[in-house]
């Protein structure tokens, strides 16, 4: 995922004063918290499913009359999310001039309102969480080589969403229960494609999406890199032993093996004699560390964690892409543990390069060390203008040195926080740039991922609830390209 964990920093609260500033984005109601991050108040269920716009909203919960009025006022053509605009802002406007009438009040207290509004929200929690349900075979709308039924392929997407500009949102699979629902609920209900990049490279990495892309006519970058640890790592095999039966790594992450556990492995087989093979017990052991810490067989009864250019490698990078430019080991694991699998999201962008022969624009969130700038490079889609919002600056560093040395003729500009992209800047650049093609990132995966047994509180997480500001600047971009 992109970002390192300095862009994940703890954000600084001290000076803020707390707000208390709603805004309404699209269906959503979602105000600002302490922090400045837009997070969900209220309900936030939404349902938009075949049919017409009026089932849609009495679907939805809206009046039989409010609807009919929305519509008539809008128009029968509007798209439904304007329409709810339309709505939630009369309703505001009446709210704020109107108490509540008595029977209204009686209506809310009375257990059997009360009863049928969880009955209601429950159905509807149920329905997405099915709908977002994690498949066993991660191969999201296809991936090659593998058969898939014409109903996995086939999808729907609301009319609304159809792009451009088209957006692209990726994160952890492997979430707390309801993250996923959430997610999707929030954009335009849109079914999450999960999918394991253990068919495009070396090493899994189980990751969902949600796109607005095409999904028809997907192609693979060239190359194609090695798919197995023996292809990846071909000097390992005179050492590789029958019992280490792994053809594939466990998804890389931000921390390596240690010398002593690798020196605790070599002690332990060799206890077993020089040409024994060891007991089961010593087998299970070294293969349980193996598999945790991503271990490769590297001499006679030696392992040793991926070095950060064999990473690097594997997650589809350029050589040296983080080496350098006061950038030391460590750093370099959590930035490429960090990022996006290059080979796998380029499959999914590559329907992109005959919508956009010209050149593309792209807004990237959570760019990281530009895993999706590079996808759209590998896959020969020039780079016109590039919003970069990125609050590591040694990330910023990497992405910079890219750029310079892969001659972009494209501009590229920087924002080190998200919340310094308002309403205000995105109609500026709108302007200047004719409108963002392509809208991409994936927030912060800190409290979501399963490796965290400390603060994984799924979205309301201080890192995770970054997902809204994905959203918001997202809305505001399909909000200011429709009215220009």
């Amino acid at each position: 995922m992109p970002g390192s964990d300095d862009a994940n920093a703890e954000r600084d609260e001290t000076n803020t004063q707390a707000t208390d500033e709603t805004q309404n984005r699209g269906h959503h109601m979602i105000t600002r918290s302490k922090s400045g991050i837009y997070k969900p108040k209220g309900n936030t269920t939404s349902s938009c499913e075949e049919g017409n716009t009026f089932s849609f909203l009495i679907e939805m919960g809206y009046e039989a009359e409010e609807a009919y009025t929305a519509i008539e006022r809008c128009g029968k053509d509007t798209p439904i999310m304007d329409v709810i605009e339309f709505i939630d802002a009369a309703r505001m406007r009446h709210d704020a001039h109107a108490a509540p009438s008595e029977v209204k009040i009686e209506k809310l207290q009375s257990n059997r309102y009360k009863h049928e509004l969880n009955e209601s929200t429950r159905f509807k929690k149920q329905k997405m969480d099915k709908m977002a349900h994690r498949p066993n075979k991660m191969i999201g709308f296809g991936v090659p080589g593998v058969p898939v039924p014409p109903m996995v392929i086939n999808r729907n997407l609301p009319h609304y969403t159809i792009g451009p500009p088209y957006f692209y949102y990726e994160n952890v699979a492997l979430t707390p229960k309801g993250v996923w629902s959430t997610i999707s609920r929030f954009l335009y209900d849109i079914e999450p494609e999960f999918l394991d990049s253990q068919y495009f490279c070396a090493a899994q990495r189980k990751r969902g999406y949600i796109h607005n892309l095409p999904t028809n006519n997907r192609f693979r970058l060239l190359p194609i890199p090695p798919t197995t640890i023996q292809e990846a790592f071909p000097l390992s095999r005179p050492w590789w032993p029958a019992w280490d039966t792994r053809t594939k790594l466990n998804c890389l992450v931000t921390c390596v093996g240690s010398a002593p556990l690798t020196e605790r492995i070599k002690i332990a087989i060799e206890k077993s004699g020089e040409n024994e093979e060891p007991p089961s017990h010593i087998k299970k052991y070294v293969m349980n560390l193996c598999k945790k810490w991503n271990l490769i067989w590297v001499g006679k009864n030696r392992v040793a964690p991926l070095d950060p250019n064999e990473m690097e490698s594997l997650m589809g990078f350029p050589e040296n892409h983080t080496r350098g430019g006061g950038i030391g080991h460590t750093e370099r694991y959590k930035l490429l543990g960090n990022s996006f699998q290059v080979d796998t999201v380029a499959y999914h962008l590559s329907v992109l390069k005959n919508l956009f022969p010209g050149g593309i624009n792209v807004l990237s969130l959570f760019t990281g060390v530009g895993g999706a700038e590079v996808a759209l490079h590998r896959l020969g889609i020039p780079l016109k203008n590039v919003v970069s919002v990125e609050m590591s600056k040694t990330c910023r560093i990497v992405v910079q040195s890219w750029w310079e040395e892969t001659n972009q003729k494209g501009k590229l500009i920087h924002v080190p926080d998200v919340r310094e992209v308002t309403e205000h800047i995105l109609k500026k650049w709108i302007s200047e740039f004719g409108g963002f093609d392509l809208v991409i990132g994936g927030s912060p995966c800190n409290n979501l991922a399963g490796g965290n047994r400390v603060s994984r509180d799924g979205l309301e997480g201080q890192h995770s609830s970054l997902f809204y500001e994905y959203y918001r600047i997202l809305q505001s971009v399909r909000h200011l390209m429709r009215a220009s």
